[in-house]
């Protein structure tokens, strides 16, 4: 006969034996006592913490024939035939190999009957999130009203994909990690038990590779046993799992503190010839430095290290500043990430390492960083908005030279105002020489704000230079949003007024997608960018002659075609004919 794991021969018992689930076992103990016991429980938490072995103590709890104060007494045929596994009334299933709407039919159809030695049947459904939702719909109703005998446990580590519908019919136990201390006490006890000989930093390496979980650190307890070896110590621990001596990481950790990138490469090319891989040690390394930064903001507690690694640990920590801690973890974060896809084995660790390793005022700017902060806009004269000097006046009509804080029109913004109006007419008959010089150019930032909130002569001048540009505005539209773009494509600018631009839609449901804030700010943006101020926008039905507008653009970008100096030459000279103008 094959020997027991340990994970099994270990396995909870009782709700006491439950250890770290407090929360759960009370409230189950509390309820089985007073004889309130729900029809559906569902257990959720990470896995290896007592989600089953729960499920299976309260399927005896409730069949006992002889309960101790809410506890089974695992004494009983009926308790002896669970822990054996040869009970009839509980029914284990696994939902991964068995999730289809078939095999929850024929669950639905089997319970009906009444249980053939116990008070209850007892269903536990294990990884239920797995079921299909044909499944989920066909178990739904059984879940909701099941026979007075039937009690269903469900059991997952991802209850976000359990529909809500089935949330709301069970009774809900969240299942905690287990603490790094509840861990060692359990591995000692097993230890004693099992006749099995130690280390203390052996166990807590144990502890800390298992996050938790009591089935991971019993299969690899059980796994070192098979060794053979008369005293389990630290090192043969990280040789079954293939990680790095706790002196190599801390080494590396030191080389970043110390800034000596030679004693770090050192240490990475010791770890990786002893047979660690490049990933696996950056996760060491990343996984020690995120020690480091929780106690850099009092967060020790929250680490699964014995006392006198974190004692060490604390020494360094408080040797490296918050600053340079940050950069080492997103430069080893960023190499674990490169070695996923790289073709070089160590190289981007090695990287990490010289660069973290590197003083503050030294260190390069990191490729991610954002970009640097652009000069202000006030002081960078837009293309081709070079400021003009002011003409000479002519001896006929003196006027004083065009103000130069008003600068030239950028290509594509709107239109300036109307010149400034002329000279009072005791200014007009004065020599240009004797006329006061013109003020010095205003600041770039006067002229910057004179030009990007200067209104439109005229609405109908706006409007002219909107439809000019329209297709400019679509382009900045699509680059944030195609969606809105295609929308946009079905109107046209009817009217530009005091800061408004309505656009007229020829179908109604496009000016309704239009009307939505997220879509209507998107093209304000767009409009705004393009003009060089500010804009509203409003969305109307248009109730113009779409066909007679329509018609006269197809005739305006015809008579512009046949302008043009290239086709005009191809006509005249080649016999050309236009045929049609997109």
């Amino acid at each position: 006969m094959a020997a027991q794991a340990i994970y099994r021969r270990w396995r909870s018992r009782t709700f006491a034996e439950l250890i770290g689930q407090e929360h759960v076992t009370q409230t189950l103990l509390n309820s089985l006592r007073a004889g309130r016991i729900g029809h559906a429980y569902l257990f959720t938490g990470p896995r290896g913490t007592g989600k089953t072995s729960a499920a299976r103590i309260f399927a005896k709890a409730v069949n006992c024939l002889d309960p101790q104060n809410g506890e089974p007494c695992n004494h009983c045929s009926i308790c002896v035939s669970i822990n054996e596994g040869r009970a009839l009334d509980l029914i284990e299933i696994d939902a991964a190999s068995n999730r289809g709407i078939d095999e929850i039919r024929s669950l639905r159809d089997k319970i009906a009957f009444s249980p053939n030695e116990c008070r209850y049947k007892v269903y536990v459904i294990d990884e239920v999130h797995m079921l299909t939702d044909p499944a989920f719909n066909a178990l739904l109703k059984t879940l909701e009203e099941p026979p007075p005998h039937a009690i269903f446990v469900l059991a997952t580590t991802e209850p976000q994909r359990i529909p809500l519908t089935v949330l709301s019919r069970c009774q809900r136990f969240d299942f905690r990690r287990v603490s790094m201390a509840n861990l060692l006490l359990k591995l000692e006890r097993i230890c004693a038990q099992e006749g099995v000989r130690a280390q203390p930093e052996a166990l807590a390496a144990i502890a800390r590779h298992a996050t938790g979980s009591f089935r991971d650190a019993e299969s690899l307890l059980d796994q070192l046993v098979s060794f053979g070896i008369e005293e389990i110590k630290a090192e043969d621990v990280q040789r079954v799992l293939g990680s790095a001596p706790e002196a190599v990481v801390a080494g590396i950790a030191q080389a970043v503190i110390s800034g000596d990138a030679a004693a770090g490469l050192s240490w990475i090319n010791e770890a990786l010839d002893g047979g660690v891989e490049a990933r696996q040690l950056t996760r060491e390394v990343l996984e020690y430095l995120r020690g480091l930064l929780l106690i850099k903001n009092g967060g020790a507690r929250l680490l699964s290290v014995t006392p006198e690694v974190e004692k060490s640990m604390a020494a360094q920590a408080e040797a490296l500043s918050l600053p340079r801690l940050l950069r080492a973890v997103r430069l080893f974060n960023g190499a674990s990430n490169l070695l996923k896809t790289g073709i070089h084995t160590q190289l981007p660790l090695e990287m990490a390492l010289v660069e973290a390793s590197m003083p503050d005022d030294v260190a390069p700017a990191p490729t991610r960083s954002a970009p640097a902060a652009a000069p202000p806009r006030e002081a960078m004269p837009a293309s081709g908005s070079q400021v003009r000097s002011a003409p000479a006046p002519r001896a006929a009509e003196a006027r004083p030279a065009p103000r130069t804080t008003q600068g030239t029109a950028r290509p594509g913004k709107l239109p300036e105002p109307p010149p400034e109006p002329p000279d009072p007419p005791g200014l007009a008959g004065r020599a240009p020489e004797q006329r006061k010089p013109a003020p010095p150019p205003g600041p770039p930032a006067a002229t910057e704000q004179a030009t990007a909130t200067a209104i439109p002569p005229s609405d109908e001048a706006g409007l002219s230079w909107l439809v000019d540009n329209w297709g400019r505005v679509l382009q900045a539209v699509r680059v944030r949003n195609k969606a809105v773009e295609a929308f946009l494509k079905s109107c046209e600018p009817i009217s530009v007024k005091q800061g408004v631009v309505t656009l007229g839609f020829y179908h109604a449901w496009h000016r309704e997608r239009m009307n939505e804030d997220r879509n209507r700010r998107l093209v304000e943006e767009a409009l705004s960018e393009v003009a060089g101020r500010p804009y509203r926008v409003e969305c109307k039905l248009y109730e113009g002659n779409r066909p007679e507008r329509e018609k006269q653009k197809q005739s305006n970008r015809r008579e512009e075609a046949l302008n043009h100096p290239v086709i005009r030459d191809a006509i005249d000279n080649l016999g050309a004919t236009v045929v049609d103008v997109q």
